[in-house]
Parts: structure tokens; C-alpha cells; sequence
């Protein structure tokens, strides 16, 4: 049963579910992956406690974290990028798998690295190096906006969470572009809110971006299959 520690931000999480039932190859009801969600949306900003300026959201997470467990999860899911720069302090509390986000976007890569990989993230994260340090193990390099395209995407990102998707739809459209520009050949919405606001973005732009809430979602659904293949064969032995 999937667990999703959710609510950063709610319309993130509800996004993320439902590409996790899109992604789900079922033909009834009882073909789809059981979820138990928390939206937890009195976890702290992230990025305000990276940039040492909010508070520590991990025992919000940790708090959250135990209500999935009670409910007898046996995998967790994180939709929000930025959330897993606790992601090592949040697996090593739990014996239950914590899927992590980095990883799932790097099964969805498909171009070569050489003219960096672009990432749309929050400043949390791009401080964190949460894409930089995990994928430089699997020798790619990531590439971010300059210090005002930064402050620009937090702007949507800040609209997004507000309802504005018109307007951030436009900003983040020119970032991407901006990076695409100097030789990114695919860009990762590695905010959550970020395929909120560039749904219904069409053309040559939506053949480079990489959705990283679908990419996490793609990873449950094989990972909660895999699981209960497994559980199927043990029990006909």
C-alpha cells in the first residue's frame, strides 16, 4: 500500500495521485494501487528552513511519517522536491521504503548531458544541491537560472501555490525557454507545482520538459506492483 506524505503543497499532492492512477495499467477499481495520503500542509516552508530563515519542518515530516506507517503502508512516496533534503533523515527512522523523487527523474532521462541538464526548482533546493549531488553520481550535470531567473521561478512558484496559475504559467515558460537556450536539452519541473502551472503547455517546449512528480509516480506504481507480484508468488509457493 502506497503512503504519500503530502500537503507541500495540497494541489501538488492531489496532482501527483492522480498521475499515479493514470500511470496505473487497470481495467477496475481493484486493479489500482491502495493510497493512503497525509497532507500534511502544516509542515514549514522548506526552502525558508534550507535558507535558514523558517523552521525545521522534519518533525512535522517525522509526525506525518508516523501516521503512514500506522495505517500499514509499505512504501512512501515524498511530492515535493525540495521535501527530500530530509529525504535520508526521514528513511533512516522508518523501516518502510521512502521512494526518492531524484532518483525516479533519472529513469526518465533520455537525452545525453552535453549542455547540462536544466532544473526548475525552489531555491531550497537548488541550495541543497538536491539534483546537483545525486545526479553527478550518474556523471550529469545540472544547470539553473541565473540569480534573477531564480528569484523569477520562485514567483510562480509562490502563484501556483495561491491559485495564479495565467501568470506563473508565463514566467516559468520563459525560464525554461531560457535554459533551453543555452544548450539544456531537456529541462526538469522539479518543483511539484511547477507541471501544475505548464499542464497544458504544447509544442516543441513540452518535448523537452521532464515532469518529475510523474516520474515519482511512474516509480510507485512499478514499485507497489513489483511488491505485490512478489507477495502473489510467495504465497502460490
Amino acid at each position: 500500500m502506497l503512503g504519500v506524505l503530502g500537503g507541500m503543497g495540497p494541489m501538488a499532492t492531489v496532482d501527483f495521485m492522480g498521475k499515479v492512477v493514470r500511470n496505473t495499467p487497470a481495467a477496475r477499481d481493484q486493479d489500482h494501487l491502495q493510497m493512503v495520503v497525509c497532507s500534511a500542509a502544516n509542515i514549514p516552508d522548506r526552502t525558508a528552513a534550507i535558507l535558514g530563515e523558517g523552521p525545521d519542518p522534519l518533525p512535522a515530516m517525522v509526525d506525518a511519517l508516523r501516521r503512514l506507517e500506522a495505517a500499514g503502508v509499505t512504501c512512501v512516496a515524498i511530492p515535493c522536491n525540495t521535501a527530500h533534503h530530509w529525504h535520508a533523515a526521514l528513511q533512516a527512522m522508518t523501516p518502510v521504503r521512502v521512494l526518492h523523487i531524484v532518483d525516479a527523474v533519472a529513469e526518465m532521462l533520455t537525452e545525453s548531458d552535453g549542455g547540462g541538464l536544466g532544473v526548475l526548482a525552489t531555491s531550497g533546493t537548488v541550495e541543497a544541491g538536491i539534483y546537483q549531488e545525486r545526479l553527478a553520481h550518474r556523471g550529469i550535470t545540472c544547470r539553473m537560472p541565473d540569480a534573477a531567473g531564480q528569484a523569477e521561478v520562485m514567483r510562480a512558484i509562490r502563484l501556483v501555490k495561491a491559485g495564479q496559475l495565467a501568470e506563473a504559467t508565463e514566467i516559468l515558460r520563459a525560464q525554461a525557454m531560457a535554459l533551453v537556450s543555452t544548450g539544456c536539452r531537456q529541462v526538469v519541473m522539479a518543483c511539484t507545482e511547477i507541471p501544475v502551472a505548464l499542464a497544458a503547455e504544447e509544442g516543441a517546449l513540452r518535448t523537452v520538459l521532464v515532469d518529475a512528480t510523474e516520474a515519482l509516480a511512474r516509480a510507485c506504481v512499478r514499485t507497489c506492483m513489483a511488491s505485490a507480484h512478489d507477495s502473489a508468488t510467495s504465497l502460490a509457493a
